[in-house]
């Protein structure tokens, strides 16, 4: 896989109250990544950026909602998300990990 590639594969994280919940209880990390990645790329990845080891990657394209404004009817984008299984004990902390 290209070195350019794993740099524009993740989006940045997610953040919701479901990704929270599964990173208490599964020790999991949600991340908005490219609608084209694939799931090994999204693993290697994680594992470059961050220095963890991963189990496993669940991949899921979420669909665009059909939103009204006064200007008519309006279609947000679709987009892809990854839920990332760590291996026992790693963790993932953002605000350290970018510098």
């Amino acid at each position: 896989m290209n070195s350019e590639r794993i740099y524009k594969v993740l989006l940045g994280p997610h953040i919701s109250e479901k990704a929270a919940n599964s990173a208490e209880t599964g020790n999991q990390v949600v991340f908005k990544v490219l609608p084209t990645a694939t799931k090994l790329e999204v693993k290697k990845a994680v594992e470059k950026l961050f220095s963890v080891k991963v189990l496993g990657v669940q991949t899921l394209n979420v669909k665009g909602k059909v939103k009204r404004n006064k200007f008519g009817v309006v279609k947000k984008p679709s987009w892809k998300k990854a839920y990332v299984r760590l291996e026992q004990g790693q963790d993932i902390d953002f605000a350290t990990a970018a510098e």
